[in-house]
């Protein structure tokens, strides 16, 4: 492909005309020779910006869902996203308008607009690079502070996404049976934290953190850090999925450590009703730990150390 933006044409056939608007707040989607979007929004608004840098395949799905998390994490309903997309001479018109048809559905699936954004054809990336920004509405009455006390809990199970995009991108290292990719591979269909986020944030949810870059371990460590308090964590009650487990064993990588989107971190005074809650709408829960003393550690004193560089990037 040609360096530089797509033509007019092109961009309209090949992007813009996937993309569907179904929020009532946005009063200007996107198309050809318009800049910006415009939002009608009452009061405060939330925001997040992150890239897809670590995966080949399934690209436009997991930029909806990756960045529409954030927003769920701050307690709030994601209304729509800006989405910049580069990528190198190298590719084709099939694999944008693909990543495009990955969009526009992850987004019909997450109740979002895409809201516009930037295409163009780059010799600064050897691959294709996605950055989006979501905008959300807060729920009311969800203040996000951590309270010491709290109860932890995550749902779902560690690795989550980290396990699939393996699964999708390096299987032939995993050593695992076509049923076990298989399942792998769907754990991507998971992805998604809006439900329990909107549930956690009405339900008496004090604080959220999606689980993403450092696993759980490592989003433990934030929650705590960020509100001065201490944490212990049973580390042996952390869910982690056999294939998983499988995975991570044939690498030598460290499932508690390894990229968990689709898994969230919820601190809240009574957990046992908030498990209740979650599960009594269809998300498996399981309470962690406390935010209790001084140190974040593990209930055998263990120091849980700062996220690094996630496990995925041994591979």
């Amino acid at each position: 492909m040609k360096v530089g933006k797509l033509k007019n044409d092109e961009l309209e056939q090949l992007i813009l005309s996937k993309f569907k608007s179904v929020r009532r707040e946005v009063q200007c989607p996107p198309h050809v020779g318009v800049d910006c979007a415009r939002v009608s929004l009452d009061g405060t608004c939330v925001l997040s910006s992150d890239p897809i840098t670590a995966a080949e395949s399934r690209i436009g799905y997991l930029t909806v869902h990756v960045n529409c998390n954030d927003a769920a994490a701050a307690g709030a309903e994601p209304i729509g996203l800006m989405i910049t997309l580069l990528a190198p001479p190298s590719a084709t018109y099939e694999d944008l308008g693909k990543i495009a048809d990955e969009l526009a559905e992850a987004a019909a699936a997450a109740n979002v607009d895409i809201l516009g954004g930037h295409t163009e054809i780059t010799p600064a990336v050897n691959q294709i690079i996605t950055s989006a920004t979501v905008i959300g509405k807060p729920y009311v009455g969800y203040d996000d502070t951590v309270h010491e006390g709290d109860y932890l809990l995550m749902t779902k199970t560690a690795g989550l996404e980290g396990s699939a995009l393996l699964a999708n991108d390096k299987a032939d290292l995993l050593g695992l049976s076509d049923d076990e990719l298989t399942c792998a591979r769907e754990m991507l269909n998971s992805i998604s934290v809006i439900p329990e986020g909107l549930f956690a944030a009405s339900h008496g949810a004090h604080a959220m953190h999606d689980i993403t870059e450092g696993g759980v371990l490592g989003a433990v460590w934030e929650m705590a850090y960020c509100a001065g308090v201490g944490c212990v964590i049973e580390k042996d009650s952390i869910p982690i999925h056999p294939v998983t487990r499988k995975i991570c064993e044939k690498l030598g990588l460290d499932p508690y450590r390894l990229l968990s989107s689709g898994s969230m971190l919820i601190s809240c005074a009574d957990g046992e009703a908030m498990k209740t809650g979650l599960e009594s709408v269809g998300i498996k829960a399981t309470i962690i730990g406390r935010l209790v003393g001084e140190n974040i550690c593990d209930s055998e004193g263990n120091i849980i150390t700062p996220p690094e560089a996630d496990e995925l990037y041994k591979v």
